[in-house]
């Protein structure tokens, strides 16, 4: 009876696999026979299940601006099963869309040629590019084999600055002309500070036992190769010495990457001043309330450093880091605060940056911003709106 049933699921496996390559690419073919909708705009993810952040925004700009007809299907995850007829709806969507967008990796999409006169965005997940991604990882563990064809059949990709242009047309193996320096729809909000303020106002009001106390942030990236490989360390954050060093005004909160599936254990008698944050959805409204943030190689440094504060990369693990990813510029080069390798010398970052929270951080985000505007949204919409207007 066991063995029947492995039989089957095996068989469904093969037949899904089937469906999403073979059958997939053949309906695609076929639906691209039809007429492009010159008023459809397809928004697909494999790494979120509703809308939101850079697509909300960007969404939202054009239904304000444009009467476009729209096509969804998102995911949380590449592991989550579309079904057949989604597959079915995704390959005629596509293949009659003037625009496709994609905010993250999409393998079903990648093997197809995009027809002429429409085009495939990019509208990349996280801000600015320092560790290494896509093609740039070649040859190494997890890196693309040569014959990848991901992320090649893009039309447009945006960037918050043309410094790292040349980054992301090296990572998704596509000319540099087609990288286009709008900014990131997401960090528009940090130049709103009525947004702020209510989003402050919120978690106070969500976490009261936030509200007057210092805050630090532990916001660290995975390691691994991505969804299905991704873990972290957690014993090399020492609790003992890290609670010790709160004060009676301290929080400690701690958001992990989404694809690190294995919890902090956090002792029960440190959990009034320690405490996991990691299943509130959104990273940036943890920071509006945010004093100090700890990172590592996560993305999140270039919108925390647009509020001005303090910030401490805790890397004990920096030498394998960077023979396994590496990166585009020096880290010591790049980071715009003090590196740390283990719990003492982060807590005494910690202690320095509480009695002194004054920092300057223009110099990095001029790099990795072009516009200090809030208006990236604009410009990201009026891309998709010429593209659609193109003929």
């Amino acid at each position: 009876m066991a063995t029947k049933k492995k039989k089957k699921e095996s068989f469904k496996k093969k037949l899904d696999r089937k469906f999403k390559k073979e059958i997939f690419q053949a309906m695609y073919k076929g639906f691209s026979m039809l007429p492009i909708q010159k008023n459809k705009v397809s928004i697909l993810s494999d790494s979120r299940k509703d809308l939101s952040d850079n697509f909300q925004m960007v969404y939202d700009e054009l239904q304000r601006r444009e009467n476009y007809k729209y096509y969804f299907l998102l995911k949380p995850s590449v592991k989550k099963r579309k079904r057949y007829i989604e597959i079915i709806q995704l390959a005629y969507n596509i293949a009659t869309s003037k625009v496709i967008m994609l905010d993250d990796f999409y393998p079903m999409i990648y093997p197809l040629k995009i027809r002429k006169g429409a085009d495939l965005i990019q509208i990349w997940h996280a801000v600015g590019a320092f560790k290494t991604f896509g093609f740039s990882r070649m040859g190494k563990p997890g890196g693309p084999k040569p014959t990848s064809v991901s992320h090649k059949n893009y039309t447009k990709a945006i960037v918050s600055s043309k410094y790292v242009a040349p980054f992301y047309a090296e990572g998704f193996g596509i000319d540099e002309s087609k990288v286009v320096a709008t900014g990131v729809p997401r960090t528009d909000v940090f130049f709103d500070e009525q947004y702020k303020a209510d989003k402050q106002a919120m978690m106070y009001g969500k976490y009261p036992e936030l509200e007057g106390k210092h805050v630090t942030l532990y916001a660290p990236t995975f390691r691994g190769n991505g969804q299905t490989s991704a873990h972290f360390p957690h014993h090399m954050l020492d609790f003992d010495k890290l609670y010790a060093s709160l004060g009676e005004n301290d929080v400690f909160l701690i958001k992990m990457h989404p694809f690190v599936k294995k919890k902090f254990k956090i002792p029960v008698e440190y959990r009034d001043k320690i405490k996991d944050f990691t299943k509130y959805p959104s990273v940036n409204d943890i920071l509006f309330i945010t004093d100090i943030l700890i990172t590592d190689y996560s993305s999140v440094c270039f919108e925390f450093a647009l509020l001005n504060k303090p910030m401490i990369f805790f890397c004990f693990d920096l030498e394998e880091y960077v023979a396994s990813r590496d990166f585009y510029v020096s880290y010591d080069e790049f980071t715009p605060g003090d590196v740390v390798r283990n719990t003492d010398e982060l807590v005494a970052s910690m202690n320095k940056h509480r009695a002194d929270e004054v920092v300057d951080l223009t110099e990095f985000t001029d790099k990795f911003f072009d516009d200090l505007d809030g208006k990236s949204t604009e410009r990201v919409a009026q891309l998709v709106i010429d593209c659609m207007n193109r003929k």
